[in-house]
């Protein structure tokens, strides 16, 4: 299918990033069955973050920033399709970079990214690197208070990121969904949007399993690094 393929679009979510080293969500270790004083939907939202900024940054520092990350061989097999005319366009779930890190340069961050972070008062842009630098609250050289650029529940998808990763799966000749469980709205909802066979690539069955092409349930890394690209 994909040495059959020009305009391929990969979709995906946490578990493209765990052979990296960063937990997923919804698995038996993932993040949503750790014991938190809050649920992690929570201290995640917009209205928790404003309201305690002192316990949102506790959490965000501890589980949701990894700066020893690197890219695993999805990663790195995904901008290797990219550098070759193969592949139009990554869409991700995730906040880490790692896409990124590895070469790719189209990609669509639904929930945005913890490398982008800037002052809620004055607009200043800081690095992951500044932010973490910065102790307790970080805040500004104008007082503001400074907010990773990462889509809290409560709030709303960047537009343009959407419409970007509406067109690429418009345009698509194959779709190549990994890591993710297909639950989280409305990013899930977007494969509405293509009319490309889907390879569904995830270790647990997803509702959406039914209507994919091809559903391999193994790692995403695993089953990426044995394409060959032509």
């Amino acid at each position: 299918m994909v040495d059959e393929s020009r305009r391929i679009v990969f979709f995906g979510g946490a578990g493209v990033s765990t052979e990296s080293g960063i937990p997923d969500f919804r698995s038996v270790d993932g993040l949503y069955h750790q014991r938190f004083d809050l649920p992690p939907e929570t201290i995640l939202s917009h209205s928790y973050f404003m309201r305690n900024p002192e316990g949102f940054y506790r959490f965000y520092r501890e589980k949701m920033v990894w700066p020893e990350a690197r890219p695993n061989a999805a990663h790195r097999k995904l901008a290797e399709l990219e550098a070759a005319g193969r592949l139009t366009a990554v869409i991700t779930q995730n906040i880490d970079g790692l896409h990124q890190m590895a070469g790719s340069r189209i990609v669509y961050e639904l929930h945005g990214s913890t490398l982008r972070n800037f002052c809620m008062k004055c607009g200043k842009f800081y690095t992951k690197e500044e932010l973490l630098a910065l102790p307790g609250v970080p805040r500004c050289s104008c007082g503001g208070i400074i907010k990773p650029d990462v889509v809290l529940y409560e709030e709303a998808l960047d537009g343009d990121t959407v419409d970007g990763a509406v067109r690429a799966l418009s345009a698509a000749d194959l779709v190549i969904v990994g890591g993710t469980s297909l639950v989280v709205y409305p990013a899930a909802g977007l494969l509405d949007y293509t009319r490309a066979p889907v390879v569904l690539i995830n270790k647990s069955a997803t509702a959406y399993d039914g209507r994919a092409a091809l559903v391999i349930a193994r790692p995403i890394g695993e089953v990426l690094s044995r394409i060959t690209v032509r």
